[in-house]
């Protein structure tokens, strides 16, 4: 008995050793979550604002994780109360839906029968003016903006933002 106990924990320590050595790389080999570092975020928030300042419009932008929780919000000087809440639900719709938002109001225009999307979460907001976040192709984030004097202003601004930080929404 004492033998078959000894042969038992000799190998149970043997497969251990093993496993220890090779956890490195079996979790090297394991691919890394992508995600929006803060300051990136902060980067891509006050750029799209400078844009939208500089072409005279009164806005605010969010930039929202892929989880869509909201890592920026900047409400511009003399922005709306409601552009808080647009600004925000617009970026949570386009990260949570990988889309720009202006693409998805599109659909539903062209597609009557899609209009359930809207009600699928109530913090959506289909209206033009919000861009995913990709980088290295995966999806990170989105940045939302509303207060401009239409959608494709706003997303004008998005894609300002996007573009300071080297990212792309395709």
């Amino acid at each position: 008995m004492k033998k078959r106990i000894a042969k038992e924990t000799i190998s149970a320590g043997v497969l251990g050793a093993f496993l220890l050595a090779t956890s490195p790389t079996i979790a090297a080999e394991l691919p890394t979550a992508a995600y929006l570092p803060l300051k990136m975020a902060q980067k891509a928030a006050n750029a799209a604002m400078a844009k939208c300042i500089a072409d005279g419009y009164r806005v605010s932008v969010a930039v929202v994780a892929r989880s869509g929780s909201t890592k920026v919000l900047i409400r511009g000087d003399g922005a709306g109360p409601h552009t808080v809440g647009s600004s925000t639900g617009k970026a949570f719709t386009s990260a949570s839906m990988g889309q720009p938002t202006a693409k998805l109001a599109g659909l539903i225009k062209d597609k009557p029968f899609l209009d359930g999307l809207r009600d699928m979460d109530p913090r959506l907001v289909i209206l033009g003016g919000a861009l995913p976040i990709k980088i290295s192709g995966k999806l990170v984030g989105g940045i939302g903006v509303g207060g401009a004097p239409g959608g494709h202003l706003d997303e004008a601004c998005a894609k300002a933002g996007i573009e300071a930080i080297g990212a792309n929404a395709k």
